[in-house]
Parts: C-alpha cells; sequence; structure tokens
C-alpha cells in the first residue's frame, strides 16, 4: 500500500470535491485519499459532511455549503487556499421525466446545481489551482443515448459536454474534462420508487455488453486518471459498461 501510494501522481495533492458527501463524490474522494491526495469535501448538509468524513483520513476536511447560491460557493473558495484539483459531482435526485408533465419552474430548478453551481465553482475556483492542476465535471450519456422521459438528463448532460469544451479553452493550461456515466447505483436514484428502480437496474443489466450497472467505484476510478493524466483536455471520458453501443 505504501509502496503505491509514494508512486502515486496524487501523493501530497490537494483535491477539493463539490458535492463529496455520497455516491460518486465520496468514492472519489477515498479514491485520491487513498493515493495519498489530501481532500476536501463539500456538501450542502452538514451531517452527510459529518458522516462522510468518519470514512476518510483524519486529513480530511469537509464543509457544509449551499451550491445552490453563487455568493456561497464565492466565500468558499475564497477562503480555501490554493489546491490542485478541483470535482464536482454535486446533483439532486434523478427521475424521468416526460414532455407532457413537466413544470418548466421545477425544470429550471434541475439546471440550479448541477449546471449554474458548477460554472460558478469554475468561475471562483481557477484562481486558486496551483500549475498543472485540473477540473473534471460530471456529465453523462443521455445526451449521446438518451430515452424516453431523459429529456432533462439530455439536456443537461449536452450544457455539460459545451462547458466543459469551452473552459478547457479558455483555462488553459488548466485541464478541464468530463466523466459521462451511465446508470450507476447511487442514491440519486432514490426519487424513484424502490421497484422502479431496482426494474430500471435489472433491465439495464440485461440490456449492456457488461451486463451490470455500473457502481461509483467505477466513476471514481476515471476522475483518478483525469486527475494523474498531463496531456488531455477539454475531453469527455465515456464510462457506462457500453450503454452507447446498445
Amino acid at each position: 500500500m505504501n509502496t503505491q501510494i509514494n508512486n502515486s501522481k496524487l501523493q501530497g495533492k490537494r483535491v477539493i470535491i463539490m458535492g463529496g458527501t455520497s455516491g460518486i463524490g465520496l468514492a472519489t474522494a477515498k479514491a485520491a485519499a487513498g493515493e495519498g491526495a489530501q481532500v476536501v469535501i463539500a456538501s450542502s448538509n452538514q451531517q452527510r459532511v459529518d458522516n462522510a468524513l468518519t470514512e476518510l483520513p483524519d486529513n480530511a476536511e469537509g464543509y457544509a455549503i449551499d451550491l445552490g447560491h453563487e455568493q456561497n460557493i464565492k466565500t468558499f473558495f475564497e477562503g480555501i487556499g490554493t489546491f490542485d484539483h478541483l470535482i464536482y459531482t454535486a446533483g439532486e435526485n434523478l427521475s424521468l421525466i416526460y414532455l407532457n408533465d413537466l413544470e418548466l419552474e421545477k425544470a429550471h430548478d434541475f439546471f440550479n446545481l448541477r449546471y449554474w453551481g458548477a460554472l460558478a465553482s469554475l468561475k471562483y475556483a481557477a484562481p486558486h489551482i496551483n500549475k498543472g492542476g485540473s477540473v473534471s465535471l460530471m456529465s453523462g450519456t443521455a445526451s449521446a443515448r438518451p430515452g424516453a422521459g431523459w429529456l432533462l438528463g439530455a439536456s443537461i448532460c449536452g450544457a455539460m459536454d459545451g462547458l466543459t469544451r469551452a473552459m478547457a479553452v479558455e483555462l488553459a493550461p488548466i485541464r478541464v474534462n468530463a466523466v459521462a456515466a451511465g446508470v450507476i447505483k447511487t442514491n440519486l436514484w432514490n426519487g424513484l420508487s424502490e421497484a422502479d428502480r431496482e426494474g430500471m437496474y435489472k433491465s439495464l443489466s440485461e440490456a449492456l455488453p457488461l451486463k451490470r450497472v455500473g457502481e461509483a467505484e467505477d466513476i471514481a476510478l476515471a476522475f483518478t486518471y483525469l486527475m494523474k493524466q498531463q496531456y488531455g483536455t477539454g475531453q469527455i471520458l465515456t464510462v457506462d459498461g457500453g450503454t452507447v453501443l446498445v
């Protein structure tokens, strides 16, 4: 274990994970910490922050921040100091929404955390990222292969893909990339009933080439790769069990 950590490109690096208290964010925090990084996690709920810190090394930091408000994000980054890598995985529970049932006001809210929170984080984090550092955002395969009911999911993923490429140009030489995940077993799907959720997992598992739905740890590996690689920017790394192929 020590040899692996000492040889890791994340050894001694400071990594901030917005939305790092559960699911993909927490899995990524654990993976980065396991390679010797000092992780800082942020989420909206203090109890979730405290619980997540019990699963991380003693040098980890955690902050409760309402990522739906720009001023909170600005204040956080003004006080956090310099760091090496920013990862943004924050998001509210997912659900399938059909056009006839769409309420535009609620649709606006869907973008508040996933898109505007990520954009605000980029704006206020960029001046504090050390040379050789990176930003990694959260996208998904819904933009490339949407199904019925995925209109909001597909829209936000498309927006994140465009944001990734635009920021890779504007913030260079900071590397900006994104992970396009397929359906992953996390609590973000808790908005569905248990029967609907398990039925979705089952049907996807049967259809996918890899015959399983993804786990948070699968996406965490993608984020650790994006932090460690040194020559890719503006890229959308697809990790989906083969979703876009079938």
